[in-house]
């Protein structure tokens, strides 16, 4: 059987591809299982800045595989709920990790695979991908974090539509509601990822870490809530040499160099 994800390094970018091209990059079991490892693998390794995640092929994954699906009708309730909470083990696994996480989305991002997507810090996309809550179609309910996630980006009117028709969404059309940070020609995606990931990968990858999680936090968080959890960051970050360096570079009118203080992740703030 081949690898449920291909793993390639570019620099400081890690790019996990989604290898299942025959079934247009359909979730499996082996998939949920291999993704937060080699997240958590990455966080551990200094080397590594950020993250590209893929597909093989032209989907970038088209969701829950309707035949394993199928099976898991007759099994029971809590049998079906611990599947569904594997793939939402690999959801959080996505938002937690202390390293950006930048998806690359050509062709079809379906049902769980929208949720993948999204769930990524950021967010590149072919004008021509497609975007689709398709639960509503085979009888299904949503999951994967998806009505969370689109409910960030449009009104509770539209999230019902998008969730009760299944409809399409183009990359165009993500762009424009604000989820889509690069909209690219088709085939451009992973290598505009790649270089975005390759640049964002020089900076501080403690106070990235910092900000990722405040990212995440505002979206739910009071004002309050926020302005503590920044106040947290801010003293931390100002103790630590990733400001020394930046702070220093500036007043030295040079590029901030961060690659000698790359430490492993007992030293990177914990999400």
């Amino acid at each position: 059987m081949s690898e449920p994800i291909l793993v390639q390094r570019d620099g400081a970018v890690l790019v996990l591809s989604n290898n299942n091209p025959r079934a247009r990059n359909a979730l499996t079991p082996e998939f949920f299982s291999a993704l937060p490892a080699l997240l958590t693998q990455a966080q551990t390794d200094p080397g590594i800045g950020t993250i590209v995640l893929t597909g093989v092929g032209s989907s970038f994954c088209a969701g829950g595989d309707l035949h394993r699906l199928a099976q898991r009708r007759t099994m029971a309730p809590e049998v079906r709920r611990a599947n569904i909470e594997s793939l939402h083990d690999m959801i959080r696994a996505i938002q937690n990790c202390s390293k950006p996480v930048i998806a690359a989305v050509e062709g079809a991002a379906a049902g769980a695979g929208l949720s993948i997507a999204m769930a990524c810090d950021m967010l590149v996309a072919a004008r021509d991908a497609s975007f689709s809550v398709a639960y509503v179609k085979v009888g299904l309910t949503p999951d994967a974090g998806a009505t969370a996630f689109l409910s960030e980006f449009v009104s509770r009117q539209v999230l019902t539509e998008l969730c009760l028709t299944g409809e399409r969404i183009s990359g165009e059309r993500m762009h424009t509601l604000g989820a889509v940070n690069r909209l690219v020609d088709t085939g451009d995606a992973l290598s505009t990822a790649i270089s975005l990931a390759a640049s964002i990968a020089r900076g501080p990858q403690r106070a990235m870490a910092r900000i990722k999680h405040l990212s995440r936090h505002a979206s739910w968080a009071t004002l309050e809530e926020q302005l503590e959890l920044e106040a947290q960051y801010m003293s931390q970050s100002l103790g630590d040499d990733e400001a020394a360096e930046g702070i220093g570079a500036f007043f030295d009118k040079r590029s901030a160099n961060y690659s000698a203080l790359r430490h492993s992740a007992d030293k990177t703030p914990c999400l």
